[in-house]
């Protein structure tokens, strides 16, 4: 395109961004003129999306972080920067060197991380929209070449204009966290309904309660595991029995008398003049069952799109720990690996030493998960992620192709929720398919199903 052409498509995206700090309503014109630039750009519609996170777009499209990083440093502004390093592409060249192709696209991932950091709108804020702010802000100081948290912090530095509208961005979300005010009422905490959302949001905010807020948060939390726990327990309960081992002779007492059997086998012993069946052999029904331990290791992504997966799944974890012959193993992860087994038959305490938010890397995870295996046809890891990876995808499945080759039943699973949506990684789930070992649904009673198949 001419250097005309690209300057209208970046005013464009400089009306629209305004247009939308200005009125959440959407302009279809600007909305329509914008998505074709964007796609022209080669740039993922979800730029668009004011509800969709930077750690979004950078987890699913993992080359624009380096785009992101300094994009609005003095260099990058400079109109004749491109110039300086002596680049011309074919197209979008100015007469005076510069590539205006590449600023359009530069306009279009600032406008993205300047709507999604002024735009607050108005109301209460829940932890995890406080959370998403936070590190958005953090994407646009990165853009501006400081740390994150830095100018917020400081107030300073190259762009302490910037620092100082941050700064004061965040203590008015703060302050509209009406949750915290509610905590530390007694009477007004008890009114509170358990629900996902609000266990969400306290657990994302957990870090920021002392005293009656934190009781109170801590007693809402322990409510709704309390709650789920009696809902999944129903669909657990007498399903977990264990394999009947027939190399055990069974005990010959009359409960486990096998009467039709016994008449079958000794039907040759009829006697039509005494209209009798005399028996010279009783059977009996095998009972006992194998005692060897079934070993689960649950390995769960904590990270920010995960949070349902993870109460789930914590929940679940302590059930099947407190059947017999079951030995659970639960992992959490997002860019570091922790060990919660020593808690595994409390989902409160683990819940509470959950850290969500954050990236994901499945290596860390597996390369703690791994050792747990000591018997691998006599083991079956459940995984579970939405599967974008942070960094490469390769080395994950790799290591899983392994686990699974060695022996244990892997079960790949989306997420687990109540609703049964999920969304997984497009290059995983097409890889888990031709494995043999398709992500199971998202819904919890899938996972239960598969469970129950592992121990019975």
């Amino acid at each position: 395109m001419t250097a005309d052409a690209d300057f209208h498509r970046r005013q464009v995206i400089y009306w629209r961004l305004i247009a939308r700090l200005f009125s959440r309503e959407e302009q279809g014109t600007l909305e329509a003129a914008s998505l074709a630039v964007v796609e022209d750009l080669g740039l993922p519609a979800a730029l668009l999306d004011p509800s969709v996170s930077i750690d979004n777009i950078v987890q699913r499209h993992p080359d624009l972080a380096a785009e992101f990083d300094g994009l609005m440093t003095a260099q990058n502004l400079d109109p004749a920067a491109d110039a300086a390093t002596g680049g011309e592409v074919a197209d979008g060249s100015a007469g005076d060197g510069r590539d205006t192709a590449a600023e359009v696209r530069r306009a279009a991932l600032a406008a993205k991380l300047l709507l999604n950091v002024f735009d607050t709108g108005a109301g209460s804020v829940s932890a995890t929209q406080l959370a998403r702010w936070q590190s958005d802000a953090g994407w646009l100081e990165r853009a501006l070449g400081e740390e994150p948290g830095s100018l917020r912090r400081q107030g300073g530095g190259a762009g302490q204009g910037m620092g100082g509208t941050l700064g004061e961005l965040e203590g008015d979300l703060v302050s509209r966290m009406q949750l915290r005010e509610v905590l530390a009422d007694p009477k007004l905490a008890a009114q509170l309904t358990p629900s996902m959302s609000l266990i969400e949001q306290l657990l994302r905010d957990k870090s920021n309660l002392s005293g009656v807020a934190l009781a109170n948060a801590k007693s809402l939390i322990r409510r709704f595991v309390d709650e789920v726990a009696a809902v999944l327990r129903t669909q657990v309960e007498r399903t977990a029995t264990g394999k009947v081992d027939r190399s055990v002779p069974p005990k010959r007492v009359f409960r486990n008398l096998d009467l039709d059997r016994t008449i079958w086998k000794n039907l040759t012993n009829w006697s039509p003049d005494d209209q009798k069946l005399y028996v010279d052999r009783l059977f009996y029904r095998h009972t006992a069952s194998k005692t060897t331990p079934s070993r689960l290791i649950v390995v769960v992504d904590q990270s920010g799109s995960m949070v349902d997966s993870m109460v789930n799944c914590t929940i679940l974890a302590s059930i099947f720990a407190g059947l017999p012959r079951v030995d659970v193993h639960l992992i959490a992860y997002d860019t570091r690996a922790v060990d919660l087994t020593p808690w595994v038959h409390d989902p409160f305490e683990v819940l509470l030493r959950t850290n969500l938010g954050g990236g994901n890397d499945g290596p860390v995870a597996m390369a703690m998960a791994r050792p747990k295996i000591a018997e691998p046809a006599n083991t079956a890891m459940v995984w579970i992620s939405d599967f974008y990876e942070f960094g490469a995808s390769q080395p994950l499945y790799d290591s899983i192709v392994a686990v699974r080759r060695s022996g244990v039943r892997f079960i790949p699973v989306g997420s687990v929720t109540s609703s049964g949506q999920n969304i997984v990684n497009p290059w995983f789930r097409q890889r888990f398919k031709d494995l043999g070992t398709p992500v199971v649904s998202g819904h919890i009673r899938k996972l239960v199903f598969e469970l129950k198949n592992f121990l019975a």
